[in-house]
């Protein structure tokens, strides 16, 4: 099964995919603009992850995909839990020449779509990092997610400290957005 946006698909991710995540999860660049604290990964270890995904149904990961580029980033609903209807999500488009072309609010788009209309869930969480104005923007300018917190000082990057702002949007956001734009839920 995809999950299908207007210029983009997400999928699973595949073993053919193997060489693109390893090269994208030792992107040093990359991975200072997102949370999590990343060290440098073997193919061997990218692989048994990859594999370890398949049975995992708490933690959904996705492979983003256009017609002309192929696979061009990865986007996930993690720590999903069921009783409370609640999941954290993340995306990272992989190619810098590929960033600022709209494909991260049509992700975040197509992932509400899914999270709330298919799934069901009520609230979806992420954090994003002081520095990455990009990433605020698509979240909080193009789509209805809003800050609800900063945690000051999260963050040790670049040879100093930095927040960690904490955003949220619910399926009441979501629907809302959707009948403001004109479109139905």
């Amino acid at each position: 099964m995809s999950i299908r946006g207007t210029r983009i698909t997400l999928r699973a991710l595949e073993l053919d995919d193997l060489e693109r995540l390893h090269t994208w999860s030792n992107d040093e660049a990359l991975w200072s603009m997102l949370g999590g604290w990343h060290f440098p990964t073997s193919r061997e270890s990218q692989r048994d992850w990859l594999i370890r995904l398949k049975d995992d149904r708490l933690n959904q990961r996705f492979g983003i995909e256009t017609e002309a580029h192929g696979l061009i980033g990865t986007a996930n609903l993690v720590d999903i839990d069921w009783k409370n209807r609640t999941a954290e999500h993340g995306m990272l488009i992989g190619f810098e020449h590929l960033r600022g072309h709209g494909y991260g609010s049509e992700v975040v788009t197509t992932v509400m779509r899914y999270a709330f209309e298919e799934l069901g869930l009520s609230r979806l969480s992420t954090t994003i990092i002081e520095y990455n104005q990009a990433s605020l923007a698509t979240y909080t300018r193009k789509t209805p997610w809003i800050i609800e917190g900063t945690q000051r000082q999260w963050y040790f990057r670049k040879g100093k400290r930095w927040d960690r702002y904490l955003l949220g949007v619910t399926a009441e956001d979501y629907r809302s957005w959707l009948a403001a734009k004109g479109e139905p839920a």
